[in-house]
């Protein structure tokens, strides 16, 4: 057991900086989850510290050792990879005990954490098998499998469930989080997928161009974005932003985006009242807009018009992509709802709920 420490770290590919001044603590028995888009460095930092990468400057720690200068074999960590990587001539047995075997364990020693790792799984009757005899989700298992069995103190995956159909992720994703729930081990997970990060995770790291924007529990992160980017990240479907200002009026103040005009709540206003009459981008939620027919109790609801562009019939919900002026955005509607597709309708913004960002820096007003 172990906590890991990224201590201001760069990785400079040329003149690309990939992860840039990374600087985050990771608690013992952690579940951390790196999120971002393709090319955003989470992946990059992983292989850092499994050491398949130097650090250009700065210094990664496991526990209280700083690990730039030790090999991977002997940074105490296991990885599991977004390809299975498995030997295809060797049994599942095999494929798990091999990396025990290279490193000297005697066989009864090897049996016993082989068949602890396939009993915790659910793979023991797959330990004969080859790996062309096995689906996807059963390779992705032995994968774990084999990266359990080296008892480690850290757990790095990256992407483990890419390659798997959307049922089986949903399923695997249970799995992994039972096994880190039973190991009491630190995990440190790679994913692009949010809806992985906010259903793992104990804090979620979501990073763009390299750059830590926000390190926050998956709540805190859905509630209390940073930034424009983590707004619009965090969340399926994602936020809507409105260009918009700040405009006062009297003892009021308003969000005027030219097709409507909000009121802010009152006990919000002392908040932007020191930003009225600058450009801002007005932020709020699919499952924020209501039909008014529909309206949650309690909620500080304001009504605008708005043009029904297509709805989509989910079961439990509908999605309706609404136009008003020339802002597009979408509300998770209550399924007894009626709208058409062309028709002119009342929308409800649910204001308790709002978010407001400075246009220039994006920046979350606090």
């Amino acid at each position: 057991m172990a906590s890991v420490t990224y201590d201001h770290v760069y990785k400079r590919f040329g003149d690309v900086v990939a992860v840039n001044d990374l600087v985050i603590t990771i608690e013992d028995k952690e579940f951390l989850v790196l999120v971002g888009p393709s090319g955003c460095g989470k992946s990059t930092a992983l292989r850092c510290l499994a050491g398949l990468e130097d650090i250009t400057e700065g210094r990664i720690l496991i526990g209280d050792q700083v690990v730039n200068d030790v090999a991977p074999k002997d940074r105490d960590i296991a990885m599991v990879f977004q390809s299975y990587a498995l030997y295809p001539h060797m049994s599942v047995y095999d494929n798990m005990a091999f990396g025990l075997k290279l490193r000297k364990y005697s066989k009864d020693e090897i049996k016993r954490r082989v068949d602890e790792a396939a009993a915790i799984l659910g793979i023991e009757e797959l330990l004969n098998r080859k790996p062309r005899q096995l689906s996807g989700g059963q390779r992705q298992r032995v994968a774990v499998g084999r990266a359990i069995v080296r008892e480690p103190k850290v757990f790095l995956l990256d992407e483990p469930l890419s390659n798997l159909d959307a049922k089986l992720r949903v399923q695997t994703r249970t799995e992994i989080t039972k096994l880190h729930q039973r190991l009491e081990t630190t995990f440190i997970y790679v994913t692009h997928d949010q809806v992985e990060a906010m259903t793992m995770a104990t804090r979620i790291a979501v990073m763009n161009q390299g750059l830590l924007q926000q390190l926050d529990t998956p709540q805190n992160l859905y509630d209390y974005p940073d930034n424009l980017f983590v707004a619009g990240f965090i969340g399926s479907p994602a936020m809507n932003f409105f260009d918009a200002r700040l405009k006062k009026d009297g003892a009021n103040l308003f969000v005027e985006s030219g097709a409507f005009a909000v009121k802010i709540p009152d006990d919000r206003k002392e908040t932007y009242m020191p930003h009225a009459g600058k450009a801002v981008v007005f932020g709020l939620r699919p499952e924020d807009i209501y039909d008014p027919n529909f309206e949650a109790p309690n909620i500080i609801g304001e009504r605008i018009e708005g043009n029904v562009e297509v709805t989509e019939l989910m079961g439990n919900e509908i999605f309706v992509f609404f136009k008003s002026g020339t802002h597009d955005y979408v509300g998770r509607i209550d399924p007894r709802t009626n709208y058409k597709m062309g028709q002119k309708v009342q929308v409800t913004f649910n204001m308790g709920n709002m978010h407001i960002f400075d246009k220039e820096t994006e920046q979350a007003i606090r």
